[in-house]
C-alpha cells in the first residue's frame, strides 16, 4: 500500500458522507455488547475506541442515495483491522434483517482482515448467520450492492463480501481469501504480486468494475433506477399484471419478403449494429455487469441491468466478435446463467438477444463443458419464473443460439435467422460442399418469416432501411419493441407463465 493510499482511506463516517445525500444518515446502533474477554483483549478494544471515535468494526443505519432509501453497512477499519467478532457480527445481521423487514436495497461496503482472531471459531462461526441473513433478505426480491475497499480478506470476503447482485471495488484494494502476510508466514515466501488485486479480480470475472469512491452516488443510483424502481414505474413488474404500454408501430409489421440468403447476408454486414449499441442508444440506462462472479469472463455475451422506456429487465445477450476474436465459450453461457439467477433474485424480467455465428469450436470449449451449459443455459430458461422476452437480433446459428431462445415473447429483426448450424456447415453435411447454403438455408425454413409462420416470432421489426444503414434508427425501434413486449410478458398471470410457456414451445417441437 503507497503512502498516498494510506493518506486517502476513509473512515466509515467520510465514506458514509461521501456516498449519501447530504445530512440523511440514521444510524441503528446500539451500544456493542462485547463477549467476555481477556484483559489483554479489552485493552486492544479500549485504545481501538480511543483510535477511531467507533465502538466496534462497523457502522449500520439508513439514508438517501440520490432521494432514494437504502440501507447501509459500512467497515471501519481503523477498529481493530476491520475485524469481525460476534458483536459486530450481531450489529450486520440486525441491519440485514431490518433492511429486509423495511423492504430497502442494502448496500454494504467492507473493508476487514476477516474474523477476529481475539474471539476465534465462535466469531468465526457467526458469518454462518451474517450469510443466512443476506439469503433471506436476497430471497425477498431486494437488492444486495457490494463495494469492497481496501483491503477486504478472508471470512468476510468469503461471506458478505462476495454476495452482491452488483460487485464493485475500490481502486487498488487488495481483495482475496487469504491474507498474503498469512500466506507468507505460512509457506517462508511472498504470495504472487498483481493477484489479489481488484483490478485482476475484474479481468477475471470475480467482480463486476472498479470505481473510485467518488462515482458511487452516481453509479448506484443508476442500479436502483433499474433494479428498485419508484413504486408507479414499478407496478408492472412487482405487482402483478398491468396493462401493455402503447404499441409501437412494429407492433403491427409483419416479415418482409426478401430471399432467405439476403437476409443472411444482411445480419453478417459488419456495419450492423450489435447488442452494445442497441444499450448505448436504445435503452434509457444500461449497467453493464462482469463476469460469472466466478473466475470467468467471455466477451462473447454482454451481461447488463437495463431499462427499456417504463420497463426494467436484466440483458443477457450475444455480444458479435470484432476481428480475430473468438466466438462464444462455455463461460459466456455461465454468465447467462448468473443473469438468468439475478433476474430471478431481483424479479425483475429477463431479456435475451441472439446474435452470434455459432458457438466456438476448440478443445478447450470442449473440454470446458460446453454442450452441457447450452443444455444447463437452455432449462434455466425453460423453467424461470420471471417474465421473459427473446429477440432475434441478427445471426442465430447453431446450439449457441437456442440456448437464449425461450422465453414468454419473440421479437426478431427482418433479417434475422435462426438455424442448426451455419448454412454453409449444413451444406457441407448434406451436399460436401458449401455452395449449396442459399438453397438449404431456403428448405430448412431459418428466416424470420418462416419462424413468424410457425409461431416462434410474436413481433417483427422491419429493417428499412438496412440496419446497417441507420443503426440509430434500428436501435431506437427494436428498443420501442422491447419495452412493448417486456410490458406484454409482465401482464401474464404468474401462475400460468411456466404452463404457457412450455406449452409454447411443446407445440413448435411437434
Amino acid at each position: 500500500m503507497t503512502g498516498t493510499e494510506v493518506r486517502l482511506r476513509r473512515s466509515a463516517a467520510q465514506l458514509l458522507a461521501l456516498v449519501l445525500d447530504e445530512g440523511t444518515f440514521t444510524p441503528w446502533d446500539r451500544p456493542a455488547e462485547q463477549p467476555a474477554t481477556s484483559p489483554r483483549y479489552a485493552a486492544e478494544l479500549e485504545k481501538a475506541r480511543r483510535a477511531t471515535g467507533a465502538d466496534e468494526s462497523v457502522t449500520t443505519g439508513r439514508g438517501l442515495i440520490r432521494g432514494r432509501p437504502v440501507a447501509v453497512i459500512v467497515s471501519e477499519f481503523g477498529f481493530l483491522a476491520g475485524s469481525i467478532g460476534r458483536a459486530a457480527s450481531r450489529r450486520i445481521t440486525d441491519a440485514v434483517r431490518r433492511a429486509t423487514e423495511e423492504g430497502l436495497p442494502l448496500l454494504a461496503c467492507p473493508a476487514s482482515g476477516g474474523t477476529r482472531m481475539q474471539e476465534g471459531t465462535p466469531a468465526f462461526l457467526s458469518m454462518v448467520d451474517i450469510t443466512q441473513a443476506i439469503h433471506r433478505h436476497k430471497d425477498r426480491g431486494l437488492p444486495y450492492l457490494v463495494y469492497l475497499r481496501h483491503p477486504t480478506t478472508g471470512g468476510v470476503m468469503a461471506s458478505w463480501g462476495s454476495l452482491g447482485h452488483v460487485t464493485l471495488a475500490e481502486p487498488g484494494a487488495l481483495l482475496g481469501f487469504l491474507g498474503p502476510r498469512v500466506f507468507e508466514a505460512l509457506n517462508s515466501e511472498p504470495f504472487p504480486s498483481g493477484v489479489q488485486t481488484a483490478e485482476n479480480l475484474h479481468r477475471r470475472g470475480i467482480i463486476d468494475g472498479v470505481a473510485a469512491p467518488e462515482d458511487l452516488p452516481d453509479l448506484f443510483d443508476r442500479v436502483l433506477r433499474i433494479v428498485a424502481p419508484a413504486p408507479q414505474s414499478n407496478q408492472s413488474s412487482r405487482s402483478g399484471p398491468a396493462c401493455p404500454t402503447p404499441a409501437p408501430a412494429s407492433a403491427a409489421a409483419g416479415p418482409g419478403t426478401t430471399s432467405t440468403w439476403h437476409s443472411i447476408e444482411r445480419s453478417r454486414h459488419r456495419g450492423r449494429p450489435d447488442l452494445q449499441r442497441l444499450l448505448e442508444e436504445g435503452a434509457d440506462d444500461a449497467v453493464v455487469l462482469h463476469g460469472t462472479g466466478q473466475g470467468e469472463a467471455d466477451p462473447g455475451l454482454t451481461l447488463a441491468l437495463a431499462r427499456f422506456g417504463t420497463q426494467p429487465c436484466v440483458v443477457v445477450g450475444h455480444q458479435r466478435p470484432g476481428p480475430g476474436e473468438r466466438e462464444m465459450g462455455p463461460a459466456s453461457l455461465r454468465q447467462a446463467r448468473r443473469g438468468v439467477q439475478v433476474a430471478q433474485e431481483l424479479r425483475l424480467p429477463l431479456l435475451t438477444v441472439i446474435d452470434t455465428a455459432g458457438a466456438e469450436l476448440s478443445r478447450e470449449a470442449e473440454e470446458g463443458g460446453l454442450a452441457g451449459e447450452i443444455a444447463r443455459t437452455l432449462a434455466d430458461l425453460i423453467g424461470t419464473p420471471v417474465p421473459s422476452v427473446s429477440v432475434l437480433w441478427g445471426q442465430g446459428a447453431g446450439g449457441g443460439a437456442l440456448a437464449l431462445v425461450p422465453a414468454d415473447r419473440v421479437i426478431a429483426a427482418e433479417h434475422a435467422w435462426l438455424s442448426p448450424l451455419p448454412p454453409e456447415g449444413a451444406s457441407a453435411i448434406v451436399h460436401r460442399d458449401t455452395l449449396h447454403a442459399p438453397e438449404l438455408a431456403e428448405a430448412q425454413d431459418v428466416n424470420v418469416a418462416a419462424l413468424h409462420r410457425i409461431g416462434l416470432v410474436d413481433h417483427v421489426v422491419p429493417e428499412e432501411p438496412p440496419a446497417e444503414h441507420d443503426p440509430h434508427g434500428f436501435c431506437t425501434a427494436m428498443a420501442s419493441a422491447i419495452e412493448y413486449e417486456l410490458s406484454r410478458a409482465v401482464c401474464l398471470p404468474d401462475a400460468d407463465r411456466l404452463g404457457l410457456r412450455a406449452a409454447r414451445f411443446h407445440q413448435l417441437g411437434c
